[in-house]
């Protein structure tokens, strides 16, 4: 029996990796005859990362995943950069000669007649790979970790500079954007878009989605059948929904801080079933402490039980949050004793553990997209608090085209904007109302997420497709 081999390549972010991993996890339970390479950029400075890379190598070799660490490239000179997105699409860039040489030196070692390289899978950001796949006559694919109405900005953007007379972040007029039911403020775009530098590499990344021969994609047709219909035109490269590719199991096998983890979900063992509300932003989100204890005052206002995770703010814009040693140094005074009772306060946890807990009723989030998906699987209603990235578009996504979140903000910017105490408030408040419209349709897309992957689904359908284009290429 032919073996089939595909080659994945992912920035080097825990939000893109972990579903390039699942993915991998997802196509070989679905057709033993895979097995999956997963090409690593090594960051010394991104310790839940490499944790999570060491954790999943260690059990691969029983599920037909490997792990190569390219060598480590003269890093670029940060100063150079406007954000941190332009610094990493550049190392990445650095990679070409190491990816080719990892992927040859596959070709020539494990590779004949029985067994095939069918497919090279780049994440959103790793475009610049592609040329790797043109030169060695490898299948190229993107797999994008994203919304489809983000592939659909993604996508329009080459479209869009051609009709710009001005800056992006100049525009005083809603966009229409492939994907969307209705227009777009500018001011809903990722802000590193809004960046001349961000701006560049977006629009090389979207130009080169179109130099594939497919575009996989984690999402599902009942959740954007809109999105999915809107931007599978003829002229773009097939799309397959595949989704919601999740990690159920989520950090608590290799958490780092095992003890804390373990405490928490003692406590929430012990809470009366949908009373939690849950407060998270994400990997890279952090508030400003004038933000943080309106948070604080909001959630003693509100009076509802809580676990809040909270971050320290990076010294620079290349650092990622870290936990905080001593949270009394950004709360307000007492705030800790005057909600022992009700609340915890924690740092980076094993957020899809939490989610899937029966005391959560309710989830205050950033609206990265897989927290979304997260969300969704486990029927709990979001709250949106959009920080970086697409998320602000997600956000608008789940309120204004869906119907499946409730809108604290749809366009908040860190250090620009504030939510309010009475604002945190409110929205709590109604999040945690147990009989509204938008907690019954989430409780619907939660049964349809698992329909869309089970036989006869159509991600099941779509997966089977890419299968048959993967073995048959």
């Amino acid at each position: 029996m032919t073996k089939f081999e595909v080659v994945f390549m992912t920035s080097p972010g825990i939000g893109h990796l972990v579903p390039v991993v699942e993915f991998a996890h997802h196509l070989i339970n679905h057709d033993r005859r895979f097995s999956a390479t997963i090409l690593i950029v090594t960051m010394p400075q991104r310790p839940i990362l490499n944790t999570y890379i060491q954790s999943r190598a260690a059990t691969s070799t029983s599920t037909n995943i490997k792990f190569i660490h390219l060598p480590i490239v003269d890093p670029p000179t940060p100063d150079q950069f406007e954000s941190s997105f332009g610094y990493t699409c550049l190392l990445i860039e650095k990679h070409i000669p190491h990816v080719k040489q990892a992927v040859t030196n596959l070709m020539e070692t494990e590779f004949n007649s029985d067994r095939r390289l069918v497919g090279l899978f780049l994440d959103m950001f790793c475009t610049s790979m592609i040329v790797v796949a043109n030169e060695l006559h490898i299948p190229c694919y993107l797999y994008f970790p994203s919304p489809a109405t983000f592939l659909g900005f993604m996508l329009h953007l080459p479209i869009l500079d051609t009709q710009l007379t001005t800056e992006l972040s100049e525009l005083d007029t809603e966009l229409i954007i492939p994907g969307f039911v209705n227009p777009i403020s500018p001011s809903l775009l990722p802000s590193i878009a809004l960046e001349k530098e961000g701006y560049s590499w977006f629009l090389y990344h979207g130009r080169k989605y179109f130099e594939t021969v497919g575009i996989v994609i984690n999402t599902f047709h009942d959740l954007e059948p809109y999105a999915l219909n809107s931007v599978s035109t003829s002229q773009v490269p097939p799309i397959y929904p595949i989704g919601p590719i999740l990690d159920l199991v989520g950090p608590a096998q290799w958490h780092p801080d095992q003890a804390n983890h373990e405490r928490i979900m003692k406590w929430l063992d012990d809470q009366p079933p949908s009373t939690v509300v849950f407060l998270s932003f994400g990997s890279h989100g952090c508030l400003s402490e004038s933000q943080v204890r309106e948070i604080a005052f909001g959630l003693e206002l509100a009076g509802v039980r809580f676990v809040w995770v909270l971050r320290e703010q990076p010294k620079d814009q290349f650092s990622l949050p870290n936990d905080y040693t001593n949270f009394e140094k950004i709360l307000p005074n007492g705030f800790l004793e005057r909600t022992a009772g009700i609340g915890l306060v924690c740092g980076w946890v094993s957020q899809v553990q939490i989610l899937s807990h029966k005391a959560i009723g309710g989830f205050i989030s950033h609206c990265g997209w897989n927290s979304i998906l997260e969300s969704l699987w486990h029927g709990i209603p979001i709250a949106t608090w959009p920080v970086y990235a697409e998320q602000q578009l997600n956000a608008f996504e789940m309120v204004k085209e869906l119907g499946l979140a409730i809108e604290i903000r749809l366009d908040y910017r860190e250090g620009s904007d504030l939510v309010s105490a009475k604002e945190v408030e409110g929205a709590i408040k109604c999040l945690m109302n147990y009989d509204d419209e938008v907690r019954q349709k989430v409780k619907e897309m939660s049964k349809k997420c698992r329909v869309a992957k089970m036989e006869n689904g159509s991600s099941y359908a779509s997966l089977g497709a890419l299968i048959e284009k993967l073995v048959n290429s």
